[in-house]
């Protein structure tokens, strides 16, 4: 590798919780049948042309283990192509209302719509129904590079148990070998959330005892993980709770047990987000982990809608919808344009705004990089959830296959794969890195308030119990015995899914969040009581048995699971007896 290199590593993170056999529409099947058709297969195929014209995209994309679960299940497949010739249906019936009154405009972007939605179907075909084989292909082929992330995306820096975490990782490390064909080198923590190691109280009211916790990182390098990426403050010295630590006494615990741990904790720190780094969280004898830091302007300049590319007025408008079909027909127009002065969209007049945007972005990078002196090595690092592209930003695939093409003809600067710019630039040691995540406020606000905090409580229940039980019959060769036993493992990550707290205080999908929050925790009650028969050697119903079917059937995801991990475990540092 020469002596001096300078990249730009796009990070995407892409996630839905599950929802198969949990509704359809307008959170549950069609959720994810939407991501499907707006983001992934549009990503595919910007990579896809991007290969085909030589240029190798470098992108590094997390797949969350929950998610890729639902790509390749077979009821996923068979639903996504009737969803697509909905779609298309649905704009043939719109073209024919746009004609009958008089309406040229939108019948030709009905016209417009049909070719997007059959286009999409043929593509799914040509890969062969199978989105998670093809990303899987582009891996392999050295073109990008895969992460995996927690499980079910459970917010690990609030889990109350080190066997939680540990087994959230581990699922997600087997998931990725069974899909990917390999072992994953990186991990997207959710929520960008991390927790060094402390004396750690859960912020609610529960029975876990307080214990010295082990940092975040210090379960990765278990798990053979090498790097994970953080927001800006936590580098910086994790300064962005603002007044959210004020406003929720749990929130305010929690931040003072960190700080009696690390009374440094607020200290400005002069890191540059442009280095990659190795947090303190590790115990002696492991291999320590990196993480990159999100470049905060060039980031900003992508998903701000007030100031971003997102909010070009040629753009296709997110908010405005035709009904029934849900089709959208309005740009942007403004900033500040109410949904009633939208002006109709010009796909035509797209392209400009595309080529001017990406040639901006392609030079903020630069100066970015520049920013870190000649001669000097640096890297900008932009993390963004997948679904800003092509669900937010109807146009975004297109525009990242743009820059990422003059970013590849560019001799001052390269794309680049985490796994790549680490091994150009060796991270640098630094003591600790703060507790926080990079949600609003920087901290668990939107993870833990006034909102959601009822979760919590049964989450610190159901994990405390899980792992009571899995002491006990994790050993077990009773087939009944280990059935259960996996069956409220999967109940189990499902309830510590970040999703539900987040779809809570948002209010996006409350309802919805709440009901199967309460459903898994209703769920994993029921499959308590039944192995604590079995640990009593009662003999279950056939009632019972038919209710385990329907949870298998219902939520029969990750078939590795091992019960082995939610045991306690003795930390043996790597090498040693």
């Amino acid at each position: 590798m020469p002596e001096t290199s300078r990249s730009f590593v796009l990070v995407l993170h892409t996630h839905l919780p599950y929802v198969l056999s949990h509704g359809k529409w307008p959170h549950g099947m069609d959720w994810l049948n939407e991501a499907a058709a707006e983001c992934y297969l549009p990503l595919l195929n910007a990579f896809e042309r991007m290969v085909s014209r030589g240029v190798s995209p470098r992108v590094t994309i997390g797949i969350t283990p929950v998610l890729a679960e639902q790509l390749a299940d077979p009821a996923f497949k068979d639903d996504f192509g009737g969803y697509l010739r909905m779609k298309a249906e649905a704009a043939e019936t719109d073209e024919a209302y746009f004609r009958k009154i008089g309406d040229t405009q939108r019948e030709e972007l009905a016209c417009y719509w049909q070719k997007v939605y059959r286009q999409l179907l043929d593509d799914f075909e040509a890969y062969s129904r199978d989105i998670i084989g093809s990303f899987r292909e582009l891996q392999d082929g050295g073109h990008i590079e895969i992460m995996t992330s927690a499980a079910t995306h459970g917010y690990l820096a609030l889990l109350g148990k080190d066997e939680c975490v540990r087994a959230q990782v581990r699922q997600g490390v087997e998931t990725y070998r069974r899909h990917f064909g390999r072992s994953p080198r990186g991990i997207w923590l959710p929520e960008c959330a991390y927790r060094p190691p402390y004396k750690w109280t859960t912020p609610v009211p529960s029975e876990i005892e307080p214990a010295e916790r082990l940092g975040i990182d210090s379960i990765l390098s278990d798990n053979g993980l090498e790097y994970f990426v953080l927001d800006t403050h936590l580098l910086r010295g994790g300064k962005a709770i603002g007044a959210y630590i004020d406003r929720f006494g749990a929130l305010k615990a929690l931040w003072e047990q960190f700080e009696e741990a690390y009374p440094d904790a607020k200290k400005e720190r002069d890191l540059s987000p442009l280095l990659p780094y190795y947090a303190g969280g590790v115990l002696p004898g492991q291999k320590p982990v990196a993480f990159l830091t999100r470049h905060p302007e060039c980031s900003l300049q992508v998903w701000s809608g007030e100031w971003g590319y997102p909010g070009d007025g040629a753009y296709l408008d997110f908010h405005k919808k035709h009904f029934p079909g849900g089709h959208r027909y309005w740009a942007v127009t403004g900033r500040r344009v109410d949904l009633g002065d939208k002006v109709l969209y010009n796909p035509a007049a797209v392209e400009a705004r595309l080529e001017e945007n990406a040639d901006h972005f392609v030079e903020l990078v630069g100066k970015a990089l520049d920013s870190q002196g000649a001669g000097n090595s640096a890297l900008v690092c932009a993390p963004f959830d997948t679904e800003l592209f092509g669900h937010w930003w109807f146009e975004g695939p297109r525009w990242i296959e743009k820059v990422l093409s003059k970013m590849a003809r560019r001799a001052d600067y390269q794309p680049a794969t985490c796994s790549d710019a680490l091994k150009a630039i060796p991270p640098r040691q630094i003591l600790s890195v703060p507790e926080g995540s990079w949600g609003e406020g920087g901290y668990h606000y939107i993870w833990l308030n006034d909102l959601n905090k009822w979760t919590w409580t049964h989450v610190y229940d159901a994990e405390r119990t899980y792992c009571a039980l899995a002491e006990k019959l994790a050993a077990s060769v009773l087939p009944d015995v280990q059935r259960v036993l996996k069956q409220a493992a999967r109940e189990l990550l499902l309830l510590e899914s970040s999703d539900w707290q987040f779809l809570i205080s948002t209010w996006s999908a409350r309802d919805y969040a709440e009901l199967r929050f309460t459903h898994h925790w209703e769920t994993i009650k029921r499959l308590f009581g039944m192995l604590e028969s079995l640990v009593r050697r009662e003999r279950l119903e056939e009632s019972d048995w038919l209710f385990v079917e329907e949870c298998e059937a219902k939520d029969g995801l990750f078939p590795d699971v091992e019960p082995g991990w939610w045991m306690p475990e003795k930390h043996v540092p790597p090498g040693t007896s």
